[in-house]
Formats: structure tokens, sequence, C-alpha cells
């Protein structure tokens, strides 16, 4: 297991994730990159990007391919080509996973004495997400590459509220998960969302630890007077962390991931702590690093 951070793949961000003195990353913004769809030429760049990152020293974890809504009929075609790249990359690179958004059927009523749009409960998408990435993960298993959804739920407040990725609800996942019916579908897994949602991180390891592909360290904060005064649905009272300022016990994270066999890296995702952003974002991803770089030593 090693330490890293979500980076692109060009050479100041490969810099800066060798200079913070991390050892891998998850290669985000994928289709703006040199592989993506645009490019018929994708081994080519895929080849260079691999080069930088051996320059480096560094593991590239995973592949962040599609953070949008793929069940949008919109989207799904576009989503369907840029998974497809990202699987076909990240097997001629040696990368075991692609990480993506499962998406969500919008299906909306009005409701006659509000007046406002009712959105039809999130279950009701898994049919059709079924039908959408059980072909897309055959494929990827069949070329050694696993596919994590990631449960960012969407949805105001940091909850699955009108929200549009079925996964960002875990009591559904036992469903998604048999209604594709492969073992190479799985979470992309991020503590601040549980914390948010108020689920505690390490029961959700133990019921789901098999499933977790990759990780994103990130953590979450929830404020018990506003939550108190104002219930959960309030600004400010969930919020999204570095590890080290948030609530999760990181040691127990670690120790339960290794527990369930987790055999992928920790990627520290910056850009959300209320706090420790913009001017101290790098503030924020050495606290992160300094919180988790012990508990991991050895375990590569």
């Amino acid at each position: 297991m090693r330490l890293g951070m979500l980076a692109r793949c060009d050479a100041t961000e490969l810099d800066k994730v060798q200079r913070l003195g991390l050892r891998c990353f998850e290669w985000v913004r994928f289709e703006d990159s040199p592989c993506g769809t645009r490019h018929d030429d994708w081994k080519s760049g895929a080849t260079a990007i691999a080069g930088e990152a051996k320059r480096r020293d560094l593991r590239i974890s995973a592949i962040a391919a599609w953070y949008r809504n793929t069940l949008d009929p919109k989207q799904s075609d576009t989503a369907r080509s840029v998974m497809e790249r990202a699987i076909d990359v990240a097997a001629h690179l040696g990368i075991r996973t692609v990480g993506a958004f499962t998406g969500a059927l919008i299906d909306t009523t009005i409701d006659e004495r509000g007046g406002g749009p009712v959105y039809a409960l999130a279950e009701k998408s898994i049919p059709t997400a079924a039908k959408f990435w059980r072909p897309i993960a055959q494929r990827a298993g069949d070329l050694g590459v696993r596919i994590a959804f990631e449960h960012c739920p969407q949805g105001q407040w940091h909850q699955p509220i009108a929200h549009w990725n079925l996964a960002g609800q875990p009591a559904l996942w036992p469903q998604l998960f048999d209604a594709i019916g492969l073992d190479n579908v799985g979470i992309e897994w991020d503590a601040g969302h549980l914390v948010c949602q108020m689920i505690d991180p390490l029961q959700n390891i133990r019921e789901f630890g098999k499933r977790i592909f990759h990780v994103h360290a990130k953590d979450g904060w929830i404020n018990e007077p506003l939550l108190r005064r104002y219930g959960l649905c309030h600004p400010g009272v969930a919020e999204h962390r570095f590890p080290g300022l948030g609530q999760s016990n990181w040691a127990q994270i670690v120790h339960e991931l290794i527990r369930a066999g987790y055999d992928s890296d920790l990627n520290i995702e910056g850009w959300h702590d209320p706090i420790y952003r913009d001017r101290l974002e790098e503030t924020g991803l050495r606290i992160a690093k300094q919180t988790l770089e012990p508990l991991i030593i050895g375990t590569e």
C-alpha cells in the first residue's frame, strides 16, 4: 500500500506529487489527457505518461474516468466510450482499477399540493444501471481490470437527496452488486461521504471490505451543535476535511482495510476542506500525509 493523491497526468502535477513525498496517484481528468477519446493514437500517450510516472517512481493506482451521470440519456454514449477507452488504457499499462459514478435515472413527478418535483427513489435506477454497467464490467474483467464506483451522493448538504449517483446510498450496494452480477465491480471508498451521512466507516469496511478496490483518503466532520440546532440539512453541519482534520480514526480504518485484504493504495483527495484549500491546499495535503504515512509503512 502506497500513499498518494489525486492528480492529472502532466509534468507539473506529477512533480507536485513527488515534491510532497508521495508515491502514487489516481489519474484524474482522464478524458482531457492524451489518452482521451479524442485521440486515436492513445497508446503512445499512455506509454509516455507511464514513463513520466516511472521516472518519478510513482505508481498509477487507478484511473478516474467518468464522474458524471452515466444514466442520463444525453451522456450515456459518451460515458460508455470514455469508460471503454479508460479500460483499454488501464489494461495496456497494468493499472488494475477504473473509477466512475454509477449514475441514476432522473425520474420526477409534480407534487400537486406543493407544485414542486418529487424524485423517484434511487433504487428504481438499479435495473437500468445494471444493463449499462454489466457489459462494460464484463469487458473490463476480460482484460483484468476492475470497476470501482465512487459513492459521492451528489445531493445537497452531502446527502443522497434528489441525487444522481445511486452508489451514494450504501444501503443499495448489495442490490447493485447482485444486479450486475460480476466480482470485478466494487467501490471507490471515501470515509468523508460516510461520515457526512453519519455512517460508521469501520462498520462499512467490515461489511463491504472485499468490494473496496480503491480508497480516496478524505474525512468528514459533523458539527454537533449545528446538528442539534438545525438538523442535518443545513449548511455547515456536514463538512469534508483532510485526514487528520476530521472525525475518523484512520489507524482503525487502515487496520480494517488490511484485515479485509485491501490490495491498493490510499490517495488523498483535496479540494473540499472548507479551510485548507486554495492557498492552504498543500498544507492540508501535508497534514493528511503526516496522519496516514506512519500507518502504511511496510504494507507495500
